[in-house]
C-alpha cells in the first residue's frame, strides 16, 4: 500500500523560514499532482499549494503567494514546499496529499480536497513573534 511521508516542519520565530518535504512511500509510484492543506487551531483545514506533476505548474493560495514555493526532485518523487517570511498566522498542522488517478488534472481544481487519493500524516509548523 503506498503511503504519503511528510517531512519537516517544526518552530521557527516569524520571519524565519522551513522546508517541508513530500514523498510517496514508493519510489516506482506514479501520481500526476501533489497538494498541500492546512489546518490552524480551530480552523477549517485550508489549501496552501499544489503542483501537477506533469507539467511543473503550481498553484498558491493567496496568503502563501510570494512566501512560499514549491518544487520536486523528479529523481526522488519528492515535492518540496519551502516556506519563507513565515507569519504566527501560518502556524497549524500541514499536509501533504497525491492525485494518482487523474492524469490531465487542472490546476485550479487542485484547491479541492476531494481530488485526492492519497493523505500524509500532519506535520506541526509553529511560527512564534
Amino acid at each position: 500500500q503506498v503511503h504519503v511521508v511528510v517531512s519537516g516542519g517544526g518552530l521557527v520565530q516569524a520571519g524565519g523560514s522551513l522546508r517541508l518535504s513530500c514523498a510517496a512511500s514508493e519510489r516506482t509510484f506514479s501520481f500526476y499532482a501533489m497538494g498541500w492543506f492546512r489546518q490552524a487551531p480551530g480552523k477549517e483545514r485550508e489549501f496552501v499549494a499544489a503542483m501537477t506533476w506533469r507539467t511543473g505548474s503550481a498553484n498558491y493560495a493567496d496568503p502563501v503567494k510570494g512566501r512560499f514555493t514549491l518544487s520536486r526532485d523528479v529523481a526522488k518523487n519528492t515535492v518540496y514546499l519551502q516556506m519563507n517570511s513565515l507569519k504566527p498566522e501560518d502556524t497549524a498542522i500541514y499536509y501533504c496529499a497525491a492525485d494518482s488517478s487523474k492524469w490531465n488534472i487542472p490546476l485550479a481544481a487542485l484547491v479541492r480536497e476531494n481530488e485526492y487519493d492519497y493523505w500524509g500524516q500532519g506535520t506541526q509548523v509553529s511560527v512564534s513573534s
